[in-house]
């Protein structure tokens, strides 16, 4: 079930249309704290949908949303969850978003 959700959720973490990508984005940030470490089946998954594009934003919208919603998987989550999937975006990630990958990893 949470497979099914995810799957029709994650193309608006990066919709061509800022508005909808920026609301998914704040959603996403809501849903975090309730969902927590059950979203570990999908956080694979999740992680580039959130990271791609949107930290490199220039719409300040979209990029302090995509910010807020890597804070709240850092304070709600298993850090061990995320560290395979940041460092594996990490890799491949230039400009802003690897700086900002970066230091959430140091």
């Amino acid at each position: 079930m949470l497979f099914q959700i995810f799957d029709a959720f994650k193309p608006r973490l990066h919709d061509s249309n800022s508005k909808v990508n920026q609301v998914a984005l704040e959603a996403m940030h809501k849903i975090i704290p309730l969902l927590k470490d059950n979203l570990s089946p999908v956080i694979n998954m999740l992680i580039p949908a959130i990271v791609d594009n949107n930290l490199n934003s220039k719409n300040p919208g979209i990029y302090a949303a995509a910010t807020n919603v890597i804070q709240a998987l850092c304070q709600h989550l298993d850090n061990s969850l995320l560290l395979q999937p940041f460092c594996t975006k990490a890799q491949f990630l230039s400009g802003k978003a690897k700086q900002d990958l970066t230091e959430k990893l140091a």
